[in-house]
């Protein structure tokens, strides 16, 4: 069968709304990853690969972040995002396959979050290690390992938040969730809910910005000598990460969501 065009493919698999949802798009996604993946669903959509496949391709390549973060120097935070990169890619050509084929599967939908989950740990997991340096010569410093691995769970449980909300409403026999449900009851949390959607500091703890601002500290760091900025920016992120993973949970309890 010839491979379907771009414009072909565009409508069937880009359908209204799916590059306009605020909870459920990456900002990369929409300005250029979705673009690139038309161009790669054209090689596959007439292949026996199945969303799954892909899925679990994509799984990978955001577990593959962490020990790519640990190759000493900027080669290593080079790997990291080209991971992380790869991550955004089969994560936007897996549910564009499945739109084509009409191959749907909770599987498919349960596998998506368990790589999303496992994406952002692998990056602030690896960023912990490699700031511990572990394969200088000096002493091995763990307690950026431990910072590290502090960021990642509290950007699982960020998640983990945010899931639970469905959890709750489904078994209280509740429809899911509306976006608009989303806005917090009250005059001076919704003001300070759009003040913090205004900076997105909290959006460096996600897999895609913190591999690239791990990338900028590396380049400091290598005209330094040192890894200074790094252990700087593992510090930043533990605390956003904490800091996030409390204002989160104060948000969902303040808005409509549960009720």
């Amino acid at each position: 069968m010839p491979k379907p065009s771009v414009a072909e493919l565009r409508p069937v698999v880009h359908p209204p709304g799916v590059k306009d949802r605020r909870s459920g798009e990456h900002w990369a996604g929409r300005l250029y990853m979705r673009e690139v993946s038309l161009r790669i669903d054209r090689h596959l959509v007439n292949t026996k690969v199945t969303p799954n496949q892909l899925t679990y391709v994509m799984t990978v390549a955001g577990a593959l972040a962490a020990p790519a973060l640990l190759v000493p120097g900027i080669w290593g935070a080079v790997l990291g995002v080209v991971m992380v990169q790869l991550y955004l890619l089969f994560d936007c050509v897996d549910g564009e396959i499945a739109r084509w084929k009409k191959q749907y599967s909770m599987s498919g939908v349960y596998l998506d979050r368990v790589a999303a989950y496992l994406c952002d740990a692998a990056v602030l997991v690896g960023f912990g290690l490699r700031a511990a340096d572990l394969w200088g010569g000096g002493r091995i410093d763990w307690l950026w390992a431990f910072l590290g691995t502090l960021a990642a769970l509290g950007a699982i449980l960020i998640k983990a938040e945010t899931d639970l909300v469905g959890v709750a409403r489904h078994q209280q026999g509740m429809a899911p969730v509306k976006e608009s449900a989303a806005e917090p009851r009250s005059s001076g949390m919704a003001l300070a809910r759009k003040a913090a959607a205004a900076l997105k500091f909290h959006r460096l703890v996600l897999g895609v910005e913190a591999s690239l601002l791990i990338l900028a500290l590396a380049i400091v760091d290598s005209v330094r000598g040192d890894l200074f900025f790094s252990r700087l920016g593992v510090a930043v992120l533990a605390g956003i990460a904490l800091l996030q993973t409390v204002l989160h949970l104060v948000s969902i309890l303040a808005s409509s969501r549960l009720k």
